[in-house]
């Protein structure tokens, strides 16, 4: 939470590559943490040449540099949390690993960016496995779509493995919590849900929007990391983070020819118009029967 005697407000470390189009990855983060009230600090983790309609190039930055990033600014400024999106390289996903190490009480989101919003390949094999034992286990919330966290449990044979079964592997390789987003779903609404190791804690059933988005899950695994970094538990900051993302994709423009790009300050535009006559959220249904 913000300090009250230095008046700064809460620290997010975020690692994540840069997106030129300012739609997704690092710009997205951003401008997402600063929209909720945190100051971002970022390391860059990959360069890219992408537009909205997709990414065509993927340039690794050397690990070295990765860690050199982080450790300069971890060594100046205390981190309320850490946001993790695209890594590069088996060599940065190893860096980053030892360095969050070093701060088992910071919460660390991690949003498993496998492709593109088009479904440009952005991880490798490799990459995966080096992401399932080294940095699960450090992870406090990861936030995979339903692909992803297929193929992150290793039902990629499997179209139909049942979610919940595919996020109990994700957290018994040590991850505390795990929001499955239901975008890619055939359901009526999109119902987004978090689990435990008890189970089900929470879903959240929002309307479906028209369009395709570039950057929607990285403005979600950025507004958790802000709501945890404001102080909020858990189970709040993902009912509040979700609200904050639908409302930003609700407004969301389209800039160039590809996808719409989330308004992430849409408060700041009070008088806008919202693209179409979409109807407000519902209400989520919290299982614990305490929302």
């Amino acid at each position: 939470m913000p300090d009250s005697e230095t008046g700064f407000p809460p620290l997010v470390l975020t690692f994540a590559a840069s997106d030129p189009s300012g739609g997704a990855g690092m710009q997205a983060d951003l401008l997402t943490l600063a929209s909720m009230g945190c100051h971002p600090l970022s390391v860059i983790t990959a360069i890219t040449v992408q537009d909205s309609l997709g990414v065509e190039g993927v340039q690794a930055i050397d690990s070295d540099w990765v860690a050199d990033q982080a450790r300069c600014l971890l060594e100046d400024m205390p981190v309320d949390a850490f946001k993790i999106g695209v890594l590069g390289s088996v060599e940065n996903v190893a860096a980053i690993a030892e360095i969050v190490s070093d701060y088992p009480d910071v919460p660390l989101i991690l949003d498993p960016v496998l492709t593109s919003g088009r479904g440009d390949e952005l991880a490798s094999e490799e990459m995966m496995h080096a992401l399932r034992e080294l940095l699960l286990p450090q992870t406090t919330i990861i936030t995979p779509n339903s692909v992803e966290v297929r193929r992150l449990a290793e039902f990629d044979d499997d179209d139909e493995a049942p979610l919940e079964q595919c996020a109990a592997r994700l957290i018994e390789k040590g991850c505390e919590f795990v929001l499955v987003t239901g975008t890619h779903e055939n359901t009526p609404q999109v119902v987004n849900t978090l689990y435990a190791k008890s189970g089900v804690l929470r879903a959240d059933r929002w309307p479906r929007l028209s369009g395709s988005y570039h950057g929607s899950g990285c403005t979600l695994a950025s507004a958790i990391a802000a709501m945890l970094a404001n102080g909020l538990e858990l189970p709040e900051a993902v009912r509040e983070a979700q609200e904050y993302t639908w409302q930003a994709l609700r407004r969301a423009y389209r800039p160039g020819m590809g996808q719409f790009l989330p308004d992430r300050l849409f408060w700041a535009r009070e008088d806008a118009e919202v693209r179409g006559d979409e109807p407000d959220p519902p209400r989520a249904v919290d299982v614990r029967g305490t929302h």
